[in-house]
């Protein structure tokens, strides 16, 4: 659950988003809203990348004002257009992430075969195309034992044969862990292999549920 109180994130002084008093169950959104609308201002913001005014709070008792560490450490984010050093290979992003999101051993694996990375993940990222750099951020993102995962236009760049397995492991996390999701799209989700979905729009400076 993701608490949000006096919420405000402003650019020179226009008003992005403001939610006084909102509040998102555990269970997977699809965060809907046109290009410029505040989607990725808003992900980033809950993913503590972003300064705003207010607090968020996870599971009722961590604040990102108060806990920012430990709140950090149960929230990932995955990029819309993701960027890694070029001189590091997934293996060592991957090892990374791991260490400092206190991971499981050997929890990428699934991850990393089932995208079918076996065969590059130990190859330099400047090797890499647009769409291996996606799939390597949706396994990041998964790393740890997260309260929430925030992925941004995760359908971006990422082939149709890769779409079904990116939500069965949504839908895995979520029913065997718990995890809340906050997709962001311009666009409607059309795909049915994602269950019981609620859709979120971003208009006015504000989030709210479709009537």
């Amino acid at each position: 659950m993701l608490e949000f109180h006096d919420f405000h994130k402003a650019y020179n002084g226009h008003t992005i988003l403001r939610l006084p008093d909102f509040s998102i169950d555990s269970g997977i959104y699809w965060l809907r809203g046109h290009n410029g609308s505040g989607k990725s201002t808003f992900l980033q913001s809950v993913a503590g990348i972003l300064s705003f005014e207010g607090d968020i709070v996870l599971d009722k008792h961590l604040s990102i004002k108060k806990h920012p560490a430990a709140y950090r450490n149960k929230v990932n984010f995955a990029e819309a257009e993701p960027v890694f050093p070029d001189f590091l290979t997934g293996t060592d992003l991957i090892r990374l992430f791991k260490s400092a999101k206190q991971a499981p051993a050997r929890q990428e694996e699934p991850y990393v075969e089932s995208m079918g990375m076996s065969a590059y993940v130990t190859a330099p990222i400047s090797t890499y195309s647009s769409g291996m750099l996606k799939k390597l951020a949706l396994v990041l993102a998964f790393l740890g034992r997260p309260g929430c995962i925030l992925l941004d236009e995760p359908l971006t760049t990422l082939d149709a044969d890769s779409l079904p397995i990116l939500f069965s492991w949504i839908t895995e996390q979520q029913q065997q862990a718990g995890t809340t999701f906050l997709l962001s799209s311009h666009q409607e989700l059309e795909n049915d292999m994602l269950p019981n979905v609620r859709e979120m729009l971003v208009a006015g400076a504000t989030l709210h549920y479709p009537a």
